[in-house]
């Protein structure tokens, strides 16, 4: 191993050098209080910039154990570490005569959602970051044409300069705030704590009282204007012992069916956003710290144009306008209506044990009907879901939390608790509900088994999965969370909410490829791929995904990994069994 004198005089050679050149820094250089390693440059694309790690020994960083001696807190502490990276990287920034910054090193940024990321490792031993690094290139002028050589001085500027400071300041305990260290791993064990309570209590979601859950814009960030912070009546208050925050007092939805009445600027579509996001544990501060919800539940939205393939939605319709078959439904471009059946029998395959559903977001057709005019319609071929979530809630013993003001009153009489939202004060309302003369919506065919649809497995064909294009045989990037590349194919994920940010998204599709190269061409079934890729990501972590280094990956729940493939829009199966 080199040390970094020998680097040092490296780049002074390298200076004026072909880019081409720049393949001399792979390798592991020793820099004392740490070891940078290159894998590998790509000569072929100025633009790409490389992966550096810089693995610094437990004996120069000295995190105390304590802060990582959990996976919970081991997680959050990474978290912190991270942010303080990303944080540090955009404070030295270079600025040009325009004053426009140019970042030469990049590095993973998370946003309010705390996740196991690629981008940082800490064990008792050592803490290895990945950094992006752009590689300083400068023109000059041979024989009047402009030729791109190496920048030598500036490089010795990021790797002797900016890149100790940024290690210094970041990932040395010494200069760490301890306080906020242990506020931040503290809030997490907290969190995951409320949410094994939810499990041992027989509920899907709680909500702390006073917690702040707008976001203006759907934007996820804690500057952004908010609105009054949740407030609970007494009679719904229920207080929960968390090992750091002490007593946390606030709203417990249980299982089964719990309908949200309130109009959609009274908070109500902001609390289902909330739990819907509670899935993720949030940073201190971020006003959602103390909301959170069952890892396994699923936002189900409308999503007109979406492809389906050979789904069951059968439970919904026993017919369909188009001529689809209700029992093996397949659409190059959905409708309203089928694309939110076919949403939620995808989830249900997936293992999603609860579903939300808001009318700001549904099919007014799927959602329910007006039972007092059905029977002026005629025979219908369409079960609602207000028809059916009773069956499905007692047949798959699944919960469901249904939200909205004027389309989800056929679901007051089978509901079990009705809650009001209004002004951001949430109320219980069951009683008063159900003295009202609400006619129940009935389902059309009865004989639908609900179980027995669910046993049907789905069985990928590998080919439809090429992450291909041209000579490249692996293209998958995610500039947002929205789409994420795959191959010559686009997946758009608009409607897939609980994607956190673009580094799960692009993990999707690394995923995806994985199970095909893995699991798909030895002929397992969809519902048993992502079992199988669970165990896999929790055995080796995501590391397993991908043959070259990265710190661009955060881990994805196994539901928008289905979502993800469902919406591809190659992705054929081959063939369903019972």
């Amino acid at each position: 191993m080199k040390d970094k004198k020998e680097f040092y005089n490296l780049l002074t050679e390298l200076d004026g050098q072909p880019f081409a050149e720049y393949q001399q820094l792979v390798g592991d250089f020793d820099f004392s209080r740490y070891v940078i390693k290159c894998a590998g440059i790509n000569l072929e694309s100025i633009e790409s910039n490389p992966v550096f790690s810089i693995r610094i020994p437990q004996t120069i960083a000295e995190i105390p154990e304590y802060l990582f001696d959990s996976p919970v807190r081991r997680t959050a502490m990474e978290d912190l570490l991270l942010r303080r990276l990303a944080s540090n990287i955009d404070r030295i920034a270079h600025y040009d005569h325009n004053g426009v910054a140019r970042r030469h090193i990049e590095v993973a940024s998370p946003n309010q959602k705390i996740l196991p990321r690629i981008a940082l490792l800490l064990t008792k031993e050592y803490i290895e970051v990945r950094i992006q690094v752009t590689l300083p290139i400068q023109s000059v002028i041979v024989d009047g044409a402009s030729i791109v050589s190496i920048d030598g001085e500036m490089a010795k500027h990021i790797f002797f300069e900016d890149l100790p400071e940024m290690v210094s300041n970041s990932l040395l305990y010494c200069n760490l705030d301890t306080e906020e260290a242990d506020k931040h791993v503290n809030n997490m064990e907290d969190a995951d704590r409320l949410r094994q309570y939810l499990g041992a209590s027989g509920q899907v979601s709680f909500i702390a009282e006073g917690a702040l859950v707008t976001r203006q814009l759907g934007q996820d960030m804690p500057d952004y204007e908010r609105l009054s912070p949740v407030e609970v009546d007494s009679s719904l208050i229920e207080e929960v012992e968390a090992p750091h925050a002490g007593t946390v007092r606030g709203l417990g939805i249980p299982n089964g069916l719990t309908l949200i009445l309130g109009e959609s600027n009274s908070g109500r579509v902001d609390l289902m956003d909330a739990i819907s996001q509670g899935i993720y544990n949030h940073v201190p501060g971020d006003g959602r710290e103390h909301v959170v919800t069952v890892s396994d539940a699923v936002n189900i939205r409308s999503e007109v144009g979406r492809s389906i393939q050979q789904v069951d939605i059968s439970a919904f319709a026993s017919e369909l306008g188009d001529g689809g078959n209700p029992t093996s439904y397949s659409s190059k471009s959905a409708g309203s209506f089928t694309s939110q059946a076919a949403s939620t029998v995808e989830a249900l395959e997936a293992g999603a044990r609860v579903l939300l559903f808001d009318e700001h977001s549904s099919s007014s057709t799927f959602l329910s009907a007006d039972t007092r005019v059905t029977s002026l319609l005629g025979a219908s071929s369409r079960n609602t879901l207000a028809a059916r979530a009773c069956q499905m809630v007692d047949e798959l013993g699944i919960s469901m939390i249904v939200a909205g003001s004027s389309l989800i009153a056929e679901f007051i009489p089978i509901a079990d608790k009705v809650l009001k939202v209004e002004n951001f004060v949430v109320s219980d309302i069951t009683e008063e509900a159900k003295a009202l003369d609400i006619t129940p919506s009935t389902v059309v065919d009865s004989s639908v088994n609900l179980s027995s649809m669910l046993s049907r497995s789905r069985w990928v064909m590998p080919s439809s999965i090429d992450p291909s294009v041209g000579r490249e045989d692996l293209v998958i990037e995610a500039d947002e969370q929205d789409y994420l590349q795959f191959g010559r194919s686009l997946i758009d994920l608009d409607a897939v909410r609980q994607i956190a940010d673009a580094d799960q998204a692009r993990a999707i599709g690394y995923v995806l490829y994985y199970a095909k190269l893995r699991y798909m061409d030895e002929g397992y079934p969809l519902r048993e791929i992502l079992d199988l890729v669970d165990r896999d990501l929790s055995n080796e972590g995501m590391n397993a995904l991908v043959r070259d280094l990265r710190g661009d990956l955060a881990r994805p729940r196994r539901y928008e990994i289905a979502a993800a493939l469902n919406r591809l829009p190659a992705f054929r199966v081959s063939h369903v069994t019972e």
